[in-house]
């Protein structure tokens, strides 16, 4: 079993900033790569950034470049998401992802949170 538990969403003011961050626990035998989506309503789930446990390679998508920032602690099987200059276009239920093999069996999985509420209102 693996979960990966999100926190630190709430409502922030236009221009703003929040920071998220996902744990990722249980029977973890390695972490590929971990990420954020995010889903506002009436709208499909989508990608907001990613990062890759072995370089730290990132990808954004272009809505956020230049203001969210994703950083992991390896150690820690953590993954965060740094956002900056918050607009209410980014307002949705943020959800965490991970690629991780499990102990038993060796073989990876995507595993999601439960999801956390960013609302970014005046």
């Amino acid at each position: 079993q693996v979960q990966l538990v999100e926190s630190g969403g709430g409502l922030v003011q236009p221009g703003g900033s929040l920071r998220l961050s996902c744990a990722a626990s249980g029977s973890i035998f390695s972490i590929n790569a971990m990420g954020w989506y995010r889903q506002a309503p009436g709208k499909q789930r989508e990608l907001v950034a990613t990062i890759t446990t072995t370089g730290g390679s990132t990808k954004y998508a272009d809505s956020v470049k230049g203001r969210f920032t994703i950083s992991r602690d390896i150690a820690k099987n953590t993954v965060y998401l740094q956002m900056n200059s918050l607009k209410p276009e980014d307002t949705a239920v943020y959800y965490c992802t991970g690629t991780i093999m499990t102990l038993t069996p060796r073989i990876y999985g995507d595993y999601w949170g439960q999801g956390t509420q960013v609302t970014v209102s005046s």
